[in-house]
C-alpha cells in the first residue's frame, strides 16, 4: 500500500487543475476513450449522438477514477521509479488522501450517470473493470506475481465491451474478439517497456518479467504472445468484425509486429545496452501504432457497413 508519508508530506507547490487531471492518466485514458468508442460505433445498434458522447464521457472519467486509484496506492513505488517519480503524489503536489477522494467520487459518478444515460449492463462492466484495475491488479496481482501484467491486462481491454454494450445492452462475439485482441496485445507491449525500464521495476520490487525470470526469458514469452496475438487478430478479419480493409491492415501489421518480436528473441545478449535498447523501443513503439491501426480498421468497416459502401460499390 503507499506510504502514508505521502498523505503527510509537505508540498512545494500549491497543486494545479493540471495535476489533478494528471491523477487521471490521460495519455491511458487516449486508449480507453478511443477504444470504447470503436466498440460503441461497431455496434449494429445506432445510437444518438448525445448519449454516444455521454457514454464515452462517462467511461472515460472512469478510466480517469481507476488511474487515481492506482497512483494513489502506488505512491510509494513511483517515487522509486524514474518514469514515475514526477507524478503528482511522488513529487508532492498532490496529497494521497485527495487521489483516494477523487478516485472514489470518479468512479461512483461514472459508474451511477453510466448507467442513467445508456444502461446497467455497461455500467456494471464500468464497475467491474475499475474494480479489477484497481483491487485486483494494482492491489494484488501487480506486486505478488510476474504474470502481473498478463491477467491484469483484462482491465485495459474492457473498454469496447463496456461501449459495445452501452449501444445494444448486452454482449457478443464481436465484443469479445475486441476484448481478446487487446488482451493478447497488452503482454508484449508493458514486457517490451519493461526491457528498457528493468532497472525501474528492480528498484521498486516489483515483480516484472525481466526481474523474476531475466531478459531471455522476456523476450521469449514476448514472441510466444505476439504470435498467438497475429493468429487472433488474423482470424478476426474473416468475422463479422472484420473484412477486407481490416484483413490487409492485419496482415501488415502483424508481420512488421511479428519480425520486432523475433528480432527482440535472436538478439545478442553481447550486444551494447544502446543497441539491445533501440531494438526494444522500437517494438514498443510499434506495438503503440498496433492496436490504434487495428481499431480503427474496425471502425471504417463498421461505417462501411452502416452506410452500404462496400470497397467503391454502392449495393
Amino acid at each position: 500500500m503507499s506510504d502514508a508519508s505521502f498523505n503527510n508530506a509537505s508540498f512545494e507547490n500549491e497543486a494545479q487543475f493540471g495535476d489533478y487531471f494528471a491523477l487521471l492518466k490521460p495519455r491511458v485514458m487516449t486508449l480507453v476513450v478511443f477504444t470504447a468508442l470503436v466498440g460503441l460505433l461497431a455496434a449494429p445498434v445506432p445510437v444518438h449522438p448525445f448519449i454516444a458522447f455521454c457514454a464515452i464521457l462517462f467511461i472515460a472519467i472512469g478510466g480517469g477514477a481507476s488511474g487515481a486509484l492506482n497512483m494513489w496506492w502506488d505512491a510509494d513505488i513511483d517515487a522509486v521509479m524514474k518514469r514515475t517519480q514526477r507524478r503528482p503524489i511522488p513529487s508532492g503536489r498532490v496529497t494521497g488522501d485527495d487521489a483516494l477522494a477523487i478516485g472514489l467520487t470518479l468512479s461512483a459518478f461514472s459508474v451511477v450517470f453510466l448507467g442513467l444515460a445508456t444502461n446497467w449492463v455497461a455500467a456494471g462492466l464500468l464497475a467491474f473493470t475499475i474494480f479489477f484495475y484497481v483491487v485486483i491488479y494494482t492491489m494484488w496481482l501487480k506486486r505478488w506475481t510476474p504474470q502481473n501484467i498478463v491477467i491484469g491486462g483484462a482491465a485495459g481491454a474492457f473498454p469496447p465491451m463496456i461501449g459495445w454494450a452501452a449501444a445494444t445492452g448486452g454482449i457478443s462475439v464481436e465484443s469479445i474478439l475486441m476484448f481478446c485482441l487487446t488482451f493478447m496485445w497488452t503482454p508484449p507491449h508493458f514486457w517490451a517497456l519493461a526491457l528498457f525500464m528493468r532497472s525501474d521495476y528492480d528498484d521498486a520490487g516489483v515483480p516484472m518479467l525481466t526481474v523474476t525470470h531475466g531478459r531471455r526469458s522476456t523476450r521469449k514469452h514476448i514472441l510466444a504472445y505476439t504470435v498467438l496475438l497475429a493468429i487472433l487478430a488474423i482470424a478476426t478479419g474473416v468475422t463479422s468484425a472484420g473484412g477486407l480493409l481490416y484483413l490487409a491492415v492485419a496482415v501488415v501489421l502483424n508481420a512488421l509486429f511479428l519480425k520486432g518480436a523475433w528480432d527482440i528473441w535472436r538478439r545478442d545478449e553481447d550486444m551494447s545496452e544502446a543497441d539491445n535498447f533501440a531494438v526494444e523501443r522500437k517494438f514498443f513503439k510499434l506495438s503503440l501504432l498496433y492496436l490504434f491501426a487495428h481499431f480503427g480498421a474496425i471502425l471504417i468497416e463498421a461505417a462501411l457497413d452502416r452506410f452500404g459502401f462496400v470497397w467503391g460499390f454502392w449495393v
